[in-house]
């Protein structure tokens, strides 16, 4: 029994640990600058717009605690958009449940015209963050280890997104 909760506890650890970034963790990589944006607000602006939990995410870098997101096992059809500016993102066949706690992508919409890949030195290694490239807020990281045939998982905040259903005919 004591073998199993070591078993277990090692493996849940290095799930959270693949997606999760440092929610205390606010300062950026020495490689990274501000952002330059074609949607400009002010701090005081963005706090009025998002709730106090989307504004620690999107515009401070924080993440959402693993299965706790509202998209994480959503199978609905549709688009998700930036919940910061309403730029589409990724389409619900793009989704996949990769058990990691945060809704997963295997690529987006627009091929790199819609979401920014940004180096992040944070948590003592190299990982790909991803924001958003009209408003610059954070939507996550993209890792190499999907199990699609793009190879791909963006994992995303769910508080990072909004979600347009498609139209039922």
């Amino acid at each position: 029994m004591k073998k199993f909760v070591i078993i277990l506890v090692s493996v849940l650890s290095a799930q959270l640990y693949s997606c999760q970034t440092n929610t205390a963790q606010k300062t950026e990589s020495k490689e990274s600058k501000p952002m330059e944006t074609s949607y400009k607000k002010t701090d005081e602006e963005w706090k009025k717009q998002l709730t106090p939990e989307q504004y620690h995410v999107l515009r401070e870098k924080g993440t959402e605690r693993p299965f706790t997101g509202k998209f994480t096992l959503t199978t609905d059809k549709g688009i998700y958009t930036c919940a910061g500016c309403n730029t589409e993102l990724f389409t619900s066949d793009q989704k996949f449940d990769s058990h990691c706690g945060w809704p997963s992508f295997d690529n987006e919409i627009g091929k790199g015209e819609k979401i920014l890949k940004i180096k992040d030195n944070t948590l003592g290694m190299t990982r790909t963050e991803i924001v958003c490239a009209k408003c610059g807020g954070h939507l996550g990281h993209i890792f190499d280890d999907g199990p699609t045939q793009t190879g791909q998982r963006y994992c995303v905040n769910s508080l990072s997104l909004d979600f347009k259903p498609a139209d039922k005919k």
